[in-house]
């Protein structure tokens, strides 16, 4: 076992990704790199570097990107997303949308590289934030509320692919102005679910934890699903053995299953 000095520090990280990159890639290779490299040049970077990130690392289409401050990073992500709905509503050319998860927490710095579960947690919730939105940790979210331009959706406790304890996520919706700030609500991902634990119809005590793991392991299994959001096991257990109203739980956890 390894018991050298490991560099570590509190940071907000910053993943960022394009939505149906490789779909795009298929339709138009060369165009949609050429599309990119301008986004990235006259958008991305600059802001970027405007709120003093640091641009960790790229890989195709993502980003890593580091912040001393949760509130330049949710900052930049705004106006990273606002400039990029500009761009797309005044060309013809511009399919690209981002994707962007925050999260604050600890990480291990590696010459220029950062890892661990910080970094982790802010890709896994890329992965669940909507094309053109921004999702953020509980974490971030406590730093940053009302000191942004912004409203945030609970979307509850979920259960992050590779992540051993669940997170809870806010879906970050920017306040324009003060005739648009009760607009349009922030609507749930495409595949987000709440598994609600199984009813033990035989009443054997002895079975119970037969039907509660199979509650389990179907939370745990869904959460594997790349963009996938699963309300964690912890909430969905709140409504063991009560009566649902389905649509209106799933208002109330932002889910679209049940």
């Amino acid at each position: 076992m390894a018991t050298g000095y490991v560099e570590r520090r509190l940071a907000a990280v910053l993943a960022a990704d394009v939505a149906g990159y490789s779909r795009l890639m298929g339709a138009d290779e060369v165009g949609t790199l050429s599309v990119l490299k301008a986004v990235r040049g006259e958008l991305v970077d600059p802001e970027i570097a405007e709120h003093k990130g640091r641009i960790v690392k790229t890989t195709g289409d993502g980003m890593l990107v580091e912040f001393a401050s949760s509130v330049d990073a949710v900052t930049c992500a705004i106006a990273i997303q606002r400039r990029m709905a500009e761009r797309a509503a005044s060309t013809a050319d511009s399919q690209l949308r981002y994707r962007i998860g925050i999260n604050i927490g600890d990480i291990i710095i590696d010459a220029d590289d950062i890892f661990g579960d910080g970094v982790n947690i802010a890709a896994r919730l890329e992965g669940i934030a909507e094309p053109g939105g921004v999702c953020i940790s509980s974490s971030a979210y406590e730093q940053v509320r009302g000191k942004v331009n912004a409203d945030f959706v609970d979307l509850g406790e979920l259960s992050l692919k590779n992540i051993c304890r669940p997170t809870r996520a806010y879906a970050v919706s920017p306040t324009e102005s003060p005739d648009r700030k009760a607009s349009t609500p922030v609507s749930a991902p495409r595949l987000s679910v709440v598994v609600l634990p199984f009813t033990n119809f035989g009443g054997d005590p002895a079975h119970e934890h037969f039907v509660d793991g199979l509650t389990e392991s179907l939370t745990t299994d869904l959460s594997r699903i790349n963009g996938s959001l699963v309300i964690a096991r912890n909430t969905a257990f709140t409504f063991k053995g009560k009566s649902v109203d389905v649509k209106a739980l799933g208002r109330e956890l932002n889910v679209r299953y049940a």
